[in-house]
Formats: C-alpha cells, structure tokens, sequence
C-alpha cells in the first residue's frame, strides 16, 4: 500500500540562528522526529529567519497560501522575552484558533520544568493548512509532539501529533498515518481509512 503525499512547512525563529551565531537545532529536530512518526512520503519546505513579526507572518501566508503546505510547525519565540513575537504572528494569520493544542503543549511541559506556563505557544488553522507553535528546545520539541511515556512504553500523557492527522482531515488535507512505535494518531472509527482505500504499490 502507498502513501499520501505530505508537504510540511518548518520554521524556525532565531536572532542568532538566522545571522549565523550558531547552528540551528530546531529544524533538524523536527525534521528528523516527523521523519520517524509519519509512515508518508513529505516534502519539506524550510524556513529560517529572525525574531521579526512581520518576516514570521510572511513566511507563514507563504508556506500555507503558495507552498500548499498541509502543516507549518514552528520553533521557537513562544516565551515572554520581548523579541518573542511567534505567536502574535501566528494569531495574525489565522482564519481559525485552535486552543487545545496550546494547553496540551503546557500541561506537557509541566511534567519537566515550572517555567512552562511562560510559554505562549498556539495552534491555528489558515486555509487548508494547520499551524503549530513548538518550543525551540529539540528534546522539548520531541516531549511535545509525542508525550509522556512510562518505562514500559505506556502512554501517561497524549503527545499533541495524536490529533494532527485527524485535523489534516477534517481541513482536507491527505490522510496522514503514523508509526504507532512513535506517536498513535486517533481518530474516529468513521474517520479511518479502510485498507482497501488505498493504492496498493
């Protein structure tokens, strides 16, 4: 059986990263993360840029609106510094808030450090692609997507990918399938694809 293809937009927010200070860790790491959790072929559009709301809204009109990306995820410049500016951008962009992602993405975080409730991540849909702010940190990106875990493997607390395949759908995206290894997508008995649907390769 064959995939669905995938177009995924990554952006990451960076001063220093973007001028060339250091070498940016946010793109890498969702990238190699998505790569792991997505059973479907992805195209990948990168973005690296600075801490400038307007240059942040650009890239996100420009991925959705001309790259036809089914998700963006963002890194970086959720927290309150004043060159914090994604999530403005983000909400400037949107057609539509998605607040349970942003609270999940917290209640997360909270598991590892206090200062999680600095964070101001959201999550919104403009057009057919959906948005999501992710921390700047690789392993906070990586708790973040795929959850808590005991050291049996169990689930303690839903990773918010659980609910990104199901959103893909429901903005009439491709249908996305995960490797449960990774990350379970959840979906409504009516929303799974039965096997036949698919193209046999």
């Amino acid at each position: 059986m064959s995939f669905d293809a995938v177009k995924i937009g990554l952006v990451s927010v960076s001063d220093r990263a973007s001028a060339g200070v250091y070498q940016d860790q946010g793109i890498p790491s969702l990238k190699a993360w998505l790569q792991n959790a997505l059973l479907n072929p992805i195209e990948f559009v990168e973005v690296l840029i600075p801490d400038e709301q307007a240059e942040i809204e650009n890239a996100l009109k420009k991925l959705a609106d001309e790259h036809k990306c089914n998700l963006i995820c963002t890194t970086g410049g959720t927290g309150p510094a004043k060159r914090d500016v994604t999530p403005e951008a983000t909400l400037a962009v949107a057609h539509k808030e998605m607040p349970g992602f942003g609270e999940q993405m917290r209640q997360i975080s909270l598991h590892f450090v206090p200062t999680a409730i600095l964070s101001r991540q959201v999550a919104v849909i403009r057009g057919e692609s959906l948005i999501l702010n992710l921390p700047g940190q690789p392993k906070a990106i990586a708790e973040t997507l795929e959850g808590l875990k005991d050291t049996e493997g169990n689930s303690l607390v839903k990773g918010i990918f659980a609910a990104v395949p199901y959103c893909i759908d429901l903005i009439g995206g491709p249908y996305m399938e995960t490797n449960e290894a990774v990350i379970k997508a959840f979906r409504p008995k009516s929303a799974l694809r039965k096997p036949t649907e698919g193209s046999v390769s």
